[in-house]
This record gives structure tokens, sequence and C-alpha cells, in this order.
């Protein structure tokens, strides 16, 4: 088997369409609110879930350095789960679509760089790799499920896969 190799692309709310919604200003809609004193860019994820949704903090303490390699994805197919970067941050998201409904197609891993205004919203069910930054610390806020049960499943590459510029 070849080493395959993933090549980052540019975040965009239509190349990242099929695994969630990209959460920006830039490109949406706004209404005036308070007076015309603010911009409310309403709606721009919906939280998918059967529980709880709570808003939590993940502080990112590793960097990442490109080249790197990848050996697993994850899903939580109960809940979508969204990542904001509190401080300008940009981060990497790798994704992949279901293969069937144990594990992800790997010829189809896709990987985007958020220019550090845009957070993602993984929608229930979508492979993503946990959170890649460049900057540590690096803060986010989360908004993902908060129930009992299971909602995390981890597939682990027979052999690694490569993210480069």
């Amino acid at each position: 088997m070849s080493i395959q190799s993933i090549k980052i692309q540019p975040l965009t709310a239509e190349s990242f369409l099929p695994y969630g919604e990209v959460i920006a200003c830039e490109g949406n809609d706004f209404f005036h609110i308070n007076d015309q004193q603010t911009e409310r860019y309403h709606a721009l994820a919906v939280a998918e879930t059967d529980a709880k949704v709570g808003l939590s903090i993940f502080r990112n303490i590793q960097t990442t350095a490109i080249p790197f390699a990848i050996e697993m994805l994850e899903r939580h197919p109960v809940g979508s789960q969204a990542f904001i970067p509190m401080h300008g941050q940009k981060f990497l998201i790798v994704v992949a679509p279901n293969l069937d409904h144990e594990k992800p197609d790997l010829s189809q891993i896709q990987a985007f760089i958020s220019n550090g205004t845009q957070g993602v919203n993984y929608r229930a069910g979508t492979w993503h790799h946990p959170l890649l930054t460049f900057e540590a610390p690096s803060d986010f806020v989360v908004i993902d499920r908060i129930g009992t049960g299971p909602n995390c499943d981890v597939y682990t590459f027979p052999e690694k896969i490569f993210i480069e510029n």
C-alpha cells in the first residue's frame, strides 16, 4: 500500500458543506439588533443532539507542525460538535465521509485550514481528527452534546496518513 498524502485547502462554506457548517461572519447575511448597534449573523450552524447542549472551552496545549502524520479519526454519532477559536488563531480541520456504518472512507480525507475567524460545526456522525493548532495554548469554545451513553467512535488507520501544504 502506498503512503497517502493529503493537501491542506482553504476552508470555505461550499467545500466544507458535506461535513457541516462553517461558522463565520464573512459571506453571511445579518440583520441589525440592539438599536442598530449590533449585526446579528443568525443561526450560522445548528446543534444536533438528543440531549442537552453544553458550551465548553477546550485548551489545546500542543502545537502541530506541517507536514505531520495522522493515525486516527473520531466521530460523535448522536451529536454535532462545534469549534470556535477564541483568539483568532488558525487551526486545521481533517475530515472524511463514511465508507460504511463502521468506518471512514480514508481515500476521501480532506484537510482544511481556518483563517482564524472561522469556526466549524461537525454534523453528527462526521469523521474528524481531534483539534490541531499551530499555537499553544489555543482556546476554543466548543458546543456539543452533554448526555449519557456512548457518543465517540474512534477508527485507527492501518497506516499513517500525511497532511502537507
